[in-house]
């Protein structure tokens, strides 16, 4: 085990993970947007789904992304949460499944998770939290993941930021009780590299969404999860 690093939180789209947000995304608002294609026309509810997204980016912690997402989408659409959640907690349930084929499994991926328990690292699933739980969940089991006991997974019912929001990393530290200095952060994104900022080690897996510019702190590693897995024995 790594002396100096004893919380690993990893990303999860483009890192543990092998799916491009950039393709992914708009095929996950085409059929959400078809659910609800009976009440409002979908390019109008992309929009307003897109509206209260931003507000969740601009959270400024006093309530829970999923409480700040409500409070922006439900009046955008002139329906209210009672008539629209039930549909949408179908859509969970049998479309968003299907989106799995848009993604497949990284072969070092479990491997890697499984070292980090069996090293004894805290082990954290620090993905953007903009999806709920099952969402997340589900992608988690797409890269194969999904049965770890992990200290926490972000979504968006149990954060209160968003990345790169620096305080994102913060109340992930503090929820886990450890300092950044002790956490290494893996992930794909400028996003998740910002983490150096509040004190964390960072490991860029790069990948199809990887862009970093040079307001972005230089990643203290980068490599393939193979680099992750020889740094953690170290």
């Amino acid at each position: 085990m790594n002396q100096s690093i004893l919380a690993i939180l990893f990303d999860l789209d483009g890192t543990l993970l092998d799916s491009n947000m950039e393709n992914f995304i708009p095929l996950y608002f085409q059929a959400l947007s078809a659910r609800v294609a009976h009440l409002m026309p979908p390019k109008e509810f992309v929009v307003q789904l897109m509206r209260a997204t931003e507000a969740m980016m601009a959270n400024d912690g006093t309530a829970t992304n999923e409480q700040v997402f409500a409070n922006a989408f439900y009046p955008l659409l002139g329906h209210n949460r009672a008539e629209l959640e039930p549909i949408f907690d179908d859509f969970y349930a049998y479309d968003f499944p299907d989106l799995r084929k848009y993604t497949s499994r990284k072969p070092e991926a479990r491997p890697l998770v499984q070292r980090a328990f069996d090293l004894g690292y805290d082990v954290v699933i620090a993905t953007n939290p903009l999806f709920p739980r099952t969402a997340t969940q589900q992608r988690l089991e797409w890269a194969g993941v999904a049965d770890f006991p992990y200290s926490l997974v972000t979504s968006y019912e149990n954060s209160r930021a968003c990345k790169p929001n620096l305080r994102y990393f913060d109340l992930v530290c503090e929820h886990i009780g450890r300092a950044p200095a002790e956490c290494l952060v893996v992930g794909d994104e400028a996003m998740d590299m910002v983490a150096a900022r509040v004190g964390c080690l960072t490991f860029l897996v790069p990948g199809p969404a990887t862009a970093l510019n040079a307001s972005v702190p230089e990643p203290a590693y980068r490599g393939t999860l193979s680099d992750v897995m020889a740094l953690i024995e170290r």
